[in-house]
């Protein structure tokens, strides 16, 4: 576990480490650099590099946190990578539904497979565990109508990178919206009116929003101001008694 930058969460916690791309958004993937440097530092947890691996010795961390956290799981992977077995999958949600305390968010690309072992009746969720998938854009916005048939609780959008418009979104039973521009040395531009289209469908669907940067090559300076303000809408979190 480490603490996190990501404007959206506290921290992250990685079981699985590495990846495969599959989108677009998965050009200049920040986790495959940063796979990259910890391996050349030595960390022995990337010796794999960015090529999938398990960590069955992270399944035990969330149960030494004492504050509750909200927290970003594998950021550094994404847990429905088809290489990850179900039987670790339901090992992972069966560590968080005994964090109650906790909230813990999952970002997928892959929400066919999401689809299909919740379908299976493969998962259980509970209130903590908030399920998002990937969104950059228009041809990936499947991926909404096949979280949308899941159980989870709480699901959420990650429009980041945003790199094309994402008109006349469905956003049913969506709770949250992050937009974030691509940051680094050749990002893809982000077209404001992108950002308030997603802004505006938000409001009129009555769904939480959060901008979380504009990017480019030097995020820091360009910020994450819209409209001269910041955007930090969130679901509620719900403590558990």
């Amino acid at each position: 576990m480490a603490q996190s930058s990501i404007e959206w969460t506290e921290m992250t916690w990685n079981p699985t480490t590495g990846c495969d791309k599959v989108s677009a958004g998965c050009k200049f993937c920040y986790a495959e650099i940063m796979s990259r440097r910890l391996k050349a530092m030595g960390v022995e947890k990337y010796a794999n590099e960015f090529k999938l691996t398990i960590h069955e010795d992270e399944l035990d961390t969330p149960n030494e946190w004492k504050k509750p956290r909200v927290v970003f799981v594998n950021s550094m992977s994404d847990l429905f990578h088809k290489d990850v077995p179900i039987e670790f999958i339901q090992k992972v949600f069966r560590v968080m539904r005994e964090n109650p305390q906790h909230v813990f968010q999952i970002l997928t690309k892959r929400s066919d497979i999401l689809l299909y072992y919740d379908s299976e009746g493969w998962l259980e969720w509970s209130h903590n565990i908030w399920m998002g998938v990937s969104v950059e854009q228009k041809k990936e916005m499947i991926r909404i109508n096949h979280l949308q048939q899941t159980h989870a609780r709480v699901k959420f959008l990650s429009c980041e990178p945003l790199i094309g418009a994402l008109p006349n979104m469905n956003l049913d039973t969506i709770d949250w919206v992050i937009v974030g521009g691509e940051s680094g040395r050749t990002p893809r531009p982000m077209k404001k009116e992108w950002v308030m289209d997603i802004k505006t469908q938000c409001e009129e669907q009555n769904v939480a929003f959060f901008f979380k940067q504009w990017g480019g090559t030097n995020k820091k300076k360009a910020g994450r101001m819209l409209e001269g303000k910041t955007w930090d809408e969130m679901p509620e979190i719900i403590e558990s008694l």
